[in-house]
């Protein structure tokens, strides 16, 4: 079964093959504002469905991720970067997708100490 995470108007999406077992919530400065439930991929676990004129991109700090979102609704279904290990991944905003996120675990993740 599928799990897909869109923006609120529907021009964004990002649908995972196979629904996670786990996920993450960062308190860094923009995960904590955001409040974000991450799922992490691989991009051959992933289909992303987005006009590239859609979509704007936020970096900060040390500018590894690429936080995006749509430009009509400012919904964030996902984002790109690199895994610890320098592989390509993406983010993926369960709190965009109809998941019920009580079945999985969440790990908290210190972001706001780097």
């Amino acid at each position: 079964m599928s799990i897909t995470a869109s923006c609120h108007c529907g021009k964004l999406s990002a649908e995972m093959k196979e629904p996670p077992a786990e996920a993450m919530e960062c308190n860094c400065s923009i995960c904590k504002r955001k409040a974000h439930t991450l799922a992490f991929v691989g991009p051959e676990q992933v289909t992303i469905t987005a006009d590239p004129s859609d979509v704007a991109t936020y970096t900060f700090n040390q500018h590894k991720i690429q936080h995006q979102f749509c430009k009509t609704c400012g919904c964030s279904p996902f984002g790109a970067g690199e895994d610890p290990s320098g592989n390509s991944m993406y983010a993926i905003n369960l709190r965009c997708s109809d998941m019920d996120l009580t079945g999985i675990k969440i790990h908290q993740f210190d972001g706001a100490a780097l």
